[in-house]
């Protein structure tokens, strides 16, 4: 049954990874080295994550709809607290409802990348532990060929073969597989913790720090690396590449979303504001407000200044005679008489 329900999933696992493989053999990586299979999942993260960029969207839009309804939460909660009837939490529940509506948001969209992952990750797992096996065991599904999965159990990487768990080679004096091993559940961990800590703290208004949602998101913070810890070292090191990869892209996604459009009230916004204004400064724009509420105004524009005729003709030329020498303008703008005139009147006289 579980065969049946996982096949079409380990299908395009294994055959994404077999385009990527092949790739990367096209550039000049051997077709039996670990770096050219551990490529292989890396371009899976990749693949997997591009194609759930939608859903990281609406992801994030809810999870900041989430945090802007806190308040509001938290006045619902008071509202009904102490009151265990029947019809107490049933009117707590379609205020509830009705305020996701408001925002257009509800907890399951800030999981769903997670929720869609988890059957891929399973998946692959059941690659590389059923389907990448020996010589005599090895099974076959889509582009990954019999000669390929030997290719790809055979393969190490920094001396641990990919299908190489830290509980299956524990005491087997296979050390180079449980060094890989440890390296990458560290790893895994660490990335898992830091991007909750950048949502959580960096990513977060005030109000939202406060209350039993604050609550849930510090313990998911600390428990969730803290599952892995328990349940990395019965990961394969390929399916730890791929969840350290995975981690990595989420951060960065994270990362550039936070630096480009924080949560309105939260740190990452109020560092946004103050790197404005101090860019402003050095421009020479006008500032109004505080570094936490800045705005920005552009400079007032300087009046034209008129240009002056130039005069054409070399110095030499002008003492000369020749040229274009400039005429004297007369000081009475309504005597237009020229020198030759007043030189004839004198004469006359």
């Amino acid at each position: 049954m579980l065969d049946t329900i996982m096949y079409p999933l380990e299908w395009c696992v294994a055959n994404i990874m077999v385009a990527w493989h092949w790739l990367l053999t096209a550039v000049g990586l051997p077709s039996d080295s670990g770096t050219a299979w551990a490529l292989s999942i890396v371009g899976l993260v990749v693949t997997i994550r591009i194609l759930l960029i939608p859903l990281f969207v609406k992801q994030i839009k809810s999870q900041r709809a989430m945090q802007l309804l806190a308040p509001e939460m938290k006045q619902i909660q008071a509202k009904y607290r102490g009151k265990k009837d029947q019809a107490s939490k049933e009117a707590m529940q379609r205020e509830t409802m009705a305020l996701y509506a408001k925002h257009k948001t509800n907890p399951l969209s800030s999981c769903l990348p997670i929720l869609i992952q988890a059957p891929i990750f399973f998946a692959l797992f059941r690659v590389l532990n059923y389907r990448i096996e020996g010589v005599d065991e090895a099974k076959p599904i889509g582009m990954l060929t019999e000669e390929l999965a030997v290719e790809a159990h055979d393969a190490t990487i920094f001396g641990a073969k990919l299908s190489d768990s830290l509980v299956g080679t524990w005491g087997q004096g296979e050390p180079a597989a449980i060094i890989v091993s440890i390296v990458l559940i560290i790893m895994m961990v660490a990335t898992t913790f830091t991007t909750q800590h950048q949502i959580t703290r960096k990513n977060m208004p005030a109000s939202a720090l406060e209350g039993p949602m604050a609550q849930q998101q510090k313990v998911l913070m600390y428990a969730l690396p803290f599952i892995f810890v328990i349940t990395g070292p019965n990961f394969p090191v390929g399916v730890l590449i791929y969840w350290t990869t995975t981690n990595v892209w989420t951060m960065g996604q994270q990362y550039y979303v936070i630096k480009r459009n924080p949560t309105p009230g939260s740190e990452a916004e109020k560092a946004l504001k103050a790197k404005k204004a101090e860019k402003a400064k050095r421009k020479g724009l006008t500032i109004e407000g505080s570094s936490e509420d800045v705005t920005v105004l552009e400079a007032p524009e300087q009046p034209r200044q008129r240009q002056q005729p130039k005069r054409s003709g070399s110095r030499s030329q002008r003492k000369k005679g020749g040229g274009n020498a400039p005429q004297k303008r007369p000081a009475n703008p309504q005597d237009t008489s020229s020198p030759e005139s007043d030189n004839k009147k004198d004469s006359d006289d």
